[in-house]
């Protein structure tokens, strides 16, 4: 998480919400975000609901459940999904500002389209 509050302001410029779910209870979440000063939404998953219906992987042997990255667009699709080996298995902000590029390019492109049509 500190990889994504390092360029927060970034990914807020491409137009871009950040949400992590995670397996904590409510409680155990608000106290980490407060600690740590997060600038982006904390979504509390302890029974599992949103990791289950995304396909996130709980491996036991590895402590738990591994990350997983989706880029979702404003339609609701899933552009982009990564799920991760470990918790060192993560790509990189500079390759998900990259693809965030790519997406918002697209719905300029799709919204001159529309707008030269109709």
């Amino acid at each position: 998480m500190a990889q994504l509050r390092q360029d927060f302001n970034k990914f807020v410029d491409k137009d871009a919400v950040i949400l992590v779910v995670g397996p904590d209870s409510s409680a155990a979440f608000k106290d980490y975000w407060s600690k740590n000063q997060l600038p982006f939404i904390g979504l509390p998953d302890p029974k599992h609901r949103i990791a289950n219906l995304y396909g996130q992987q709980v491996k036991l042997l590895k402590a738990g459940r591994m990350p997983a990255m989706m880029v979702i667009d404003k339609a609701g699709r899933i552009r982009f999904k990564h799920y991760a080996d470990s918790m060192r298995d993560i790509p990189p902000n500079k390759a998900i500002l990259k693809l965030l590029d790519i997406l918002n390019e697209e719905m300029m492109d799709v919204s001159r389209s529309s707008g030269a049509t109709g």
